[in-house]
């Protein structure tokens, strides 16, 4: 092991099992079954578990291609080093600029949703709790995260697993609930069109479901950037991440299900993520005191997502400033648990800002709105970017690499699953279910662009100045000593 290698990431500390959970966590299974998913059943309605298996099957493109990547290219730098080494070193550095920011953003999101969650539901059981004294749970979870990714990754994996088992195994116990009180309602025409919402028949309501649904699996590619830290990167990386989409894909079909039919197809299109029509609402009417582990689920969901997300964006965050296109100070790590200890400070400063600089200048949900669009906007061009970067990877790579059906065929069917998403996300009305973003929803494309408009004259003033750096976007560092890696020196492509 070079020394700089001895000076990283810590090197075999986490395992499959670990880094799993890690992607797991990232797509917060029940915060979507509870309130992602929901979304779609104003145009799917009684139809939505086809609606999410259409999601599945489309996520599931890009799942293959991350995996395929991160089996070739186990590196922190994940998403950005695929899209250098596949497309441009250039192309990785924005990849890269653009996922350090969102991912960072995505712990203030959770934290906002932790904050209402549990004010809202203290308040409807106790009166006297203000229903407005969210901010001192979200700051509570901001600690609790900091603390853990303070503590290197193995306790923050760690703590990620723990979690993610919890709110996974209490919506599979309840979605089994559901189905056995179902009774003979019981039916598999719910994987057809015909319970479609009013206006939205057939197979354009089903369609329009699974855009709205196919958000509920963003970060499914969150375990590549633990690939230094995990044993057996190549194979742990695919695993983990084919794994995490497949399996808490075939989650969002069993659970949908279960409610879809314990509530009725027919009237399935008024179900929502609050209210009586919601999974807390149907488990506090008719299962007593199960709604309560319903509700820690969530919460639950909302402090191992953030945890995951502070993980992914503080290794991506740490691989670019480690080559100097970002801060070099983000590549400073602890020197006992090896974990970039001025990322998480930067990260929790970050989300602490946001949660109350967006919380109290709006309110916390208006604020997770405006936070969750931009997320989805630019988390979605970074899939499809990848998508790309993976038919450029292998094309270059030569014929006896390539594997038409999973190098070129997926990539594209990935692409264009995800058009319809990202117009959603944008809130370009190009399809007749995409309804126009107004203020301040809408702010989220104007920050998009100013965001990815400083990263192309930072990009420039780098190429001007240290065209090096950028070079070395493509780099994985876990494996210098491999002749076909990219190296700064020589920019040579992998053979």
């Amino acid at each position: 092991m070079s020394g700089e290698a001895a000076a990283g990431l810590r090197r075999d500390a986490v395992g499959l099992r670990e880094v799993l959970f890690q992607s797991v966590t990232a797509m917060a299974p029940a915060a979507a079954v509870a309130a992602s998913i929901p979304a779609g059943a104003a145009f799917a309605g009684g139809s939505l578990p086809l609606a999410v298996l259409i999601a599945l099957v489309a996520c599931l493109f890009t799942a293959s291609c991350v995996a395929e990547l991160a089996r070739e290219l186990p590196a922190a730098g994940s998403v950005a080093t695929y899209a250098a080494q596949g497309l441009h070193p250039a192309v990785g550095f924005l990849v890269g600029w653009g996922y350090v920011f969102v991912e960072a953003l995505v712990p203030p999101l959770l934290l906002l949703q932790l904050g209402f969650t549990a004010a809202g539901t203290l308040h409807d059981e106790w009166a006297s709790y203000p229903a407005g004294l969210w901010w001192p749970w979200a700051l509570a979870g901001a600690a609790v995260i900091a603390v853990a990714g303070y503590l290197g990754v193995r306790a923050s994996a760690r703590f990620g697993t723990v979690l993610g088992v919890f709110e996974i195994a209490v919506f599979l116990v309840f979605a089994g609930w559901l189905i056995i009180r179902a009774g003979g309602h019981n039916t598999l025409s719910v994987f057809g069109t015909s319970h479609t919402a009013d206006g939205y028949g057939g197979v354009s309501g089903v369609f329009a479901g699974s855009v709205y649904t196919v958000l509920a699996f963003a970060g499914f590619e969150a375990a590549a950037p633990l690939a230094e830290e995990t044993r057996d990167p190549r194979r742990t990386m695919h695993r983990a991440v084919l794994g995490a989409a497949l399996g808490i894909g075939l989650f969002y079909v069993v659970t949908t299900y279960a409610m879809t039919v314990y509530f009725g197809p027919g009237r399935f299109a008024s179900f929502g993520a609050a209210g009586e029509a919601s999974w807390q609402g149907v488990a506090r009417a008719s299962f007593g005191l199960f709604w309560v582990l319903v509700f820690l689920a969530v919460v639950n969901s909302t402090i191992a997502n953030a945890n995951a997300c502070a993980t992914v964006s503080t290794r991506t965050a740490f691989a670019l400033a480690r080559i100097r296109v970002l801060p070099r100070v983000l590549a400073t790590l602890h020197p006992r648990y090896r974990s970039p200890a001025a990322g998480i400070a930067v990260q929790t400063a970050v989300a602490v800002g946001a949660v109350l600089g967006l919380g109290f200048g709006y309110d916390p949900v208006t604020a997770f709105l405006l936070l969750a669009t931009v997320i989805v906007t630019v988390v979605i061009g970074v899939y499809m970017v990848v998508n790309l970067a993976c038919a450029g990877y292998f094309l270059r790579r030569g014929r006896p690499s390539l594997k038409p059906v999973r190098h070129l065929l997926l990539p594209l069917l990935g692409i264009v699953a995800f058009v319809p998403a990202l117009l959603t996300a944008a809130g370009l009305p190009v399809f007749d279910f995409v309804t126009k973003l107004t203020a301040p929803v809408s702010y989220a494309g104007p920050v998009v662009a100013v965001w990815m408009a400083t990263g192309v004259v930072v990009l420039l003033v780098l190429v001007r100045r240290h065209p090096d750096r950028i070079a070395e976007t493509a780099r994985v560092h876990l494996e210098d000593d491999a002749p076909d890696i990219v190296t700064a020196q020589n920019g040579a492509r992998p053979r």
